[in-house]
Order: structure tokens, then sequence, then C-alpha cells
């Protein structure tokens, strides 16, 4: 595959899980402004340049920083994730849900944006205001824990990386930061309460995670954020 240049003064902008839910939607809002999205997704993603990974390998992520290879990255936005089968439904079960989709969950939802983090630093020390933005929980808050094991283990050490991030990158001036939302109206989410999987409920806009990624990439270098937590309105 081959490597990747800058090709304009628009960002460039790397997004995780960019072939469906918050990741789709960021990726084509993105690449509608102008900017060059890279996109990475086991599936073919709705917008960017796609670089097809499976994250939950060494080699999968091997191969996205080889792809990217020594290009100027502006943002590195890790919105995917995975959970359990039947997860957040009454058909999840903890003692159904074995070792290998325990392994799966933590590998892609938390080793994989450590490793990524890792490879890609370099690439955004090369911006003049480089940001990485990931997406977490609510459940990874303390004491607000869901049932669903792996996956919240998984956002709880997303949260725990994403601290620790920012004092190990703290003097390469890179912003580290998390947003943890609620149920996200995704094609997904909306599914699952039309189909009364969940509970009859009103969630958080696309739109509105959106609006806060664009917020914290418009802020000066002078300035980091910590977390955002977004919660619904009851």
């Amino acid at each position: 595959m081959p490597k990747l240049g800058r090709q304009s003064e628009a960002k460039q902008i790397l997004v995780v899980g960019a072939s469906r839910g918050i990741g789709a939607a960021v990726a084509e809002h993105f690449t509608q402004k102008g900017d060059r999205v890279f996109s990475v997704s086991r599936s073919q993603p709705v917008a960017g340049e796609w670089i097809q990974a499976d994250l939950s390998t060494p080699e999968g992520i091997k191969l996205v920083a080889d792809t990217i290879g020594e290009s100027v990255l502006d943002a590195f936005l890790f919105m995917g994730g995975v959970w359990e089968n039947g997860a957040f439904t009454e058909q999840y079960d903890f003692f159904k849900s074995g070792d290998r989709e325990t392994r799966f969950v933590i590998a892609v939802n938390t080793i994989a944006p450590i490793e990524l983090t890792r490879q890609l630093t370099v690439n955004l020390m090369k911006s003049n205001n480089p940001r990485a933005i990931f997406i977490g929980a609510l459940t990874a808050l303390d004491n607000s824990a869901s049932i669903e094991v792996a996956n919240t283990a998984s956002k709880c050490g997303l949260r725990g990386a994403v601290q620790a991030l920012k004092i190990a990158l703290g003097d390469r001036k890179i912003g580290v930061a998390l947003i943890n939302p609620g149920n996200v109206a995704t094609e997904e989410v909306l599914a699952d309460i039309q189909e009364g999987r969940f509970e009859r409920q009103v969630p958080i806009p696309l739109a509105d995670i959106i609006s806060a990624i664009e917020w914290i990439l418009t802020l000066s270098n002078a300035v980091d954020i910590g977390e955002i937590n977004m919660q619904q309105k009851s």
C-alpha cells in the first residue's frame, strides 16, 4: 500500500471506526468539510481514504502506522468500539461471554488506542496544534458500570489510559481528550429503541458529538481538554 502524503492546507485527520456509528458520521463530516480523512475500519467506510485493518491484532495496528508513514497528522480520532454479543439488551449473559470475546473487546477498545497513539505520536508532533480524541462511555465513570463486563472494563481502561497519555505526551504538546457520551443516535441505537431492545429515550444527536470534536479541534494550542461527559436529558 502506498504511503500517504500531505496534499493541501486542509487538516489531515485519522478516524478509527469509520465504517459505522459515530466514526462513520465523523469521517463523513470532515471529508465534506474538505479535510483529508484517513478512515480505519475492517469494512468499507462511508467516506475518506480507506485503511483496511483489524485493530484487534498487532498486525492491524502496524498496518495503519506503516500506511501513514511519515505524514503529518493534525488529529487522531479514535471513534471505534466493540462490545459483547447481546450487549445492552436482555440477551446479554456474562456467563455465556467467553474468554475470546473478552480479549477481543479489550484489544480493540483499550489496547489499540494505546498502541496506535504510541505509533502515531511522531506524525502528530509534526502538526502545529495536534489533538488525539477518544470516545469513551459514561459507564467508565466511578460507580457507573453496566452489566457488560468486558465492555465496561475496556472503557474504564481507556479512561485510565487517556489520563496517563496526558502525562506521557505532556512534553510533546499533543492535546489529549476523552468524550464520554450516553447513548448516541447512531443507526444501531435508533433501531434498538424502535424495536424495543432499548427503553424509550431520546439519544444524544450525532451532531452534538461532532460539535464537541469540532470545538476541541478549534481551540488554540495553549488549551488542553480533559474529559467531556455528555449525558442524555431525562
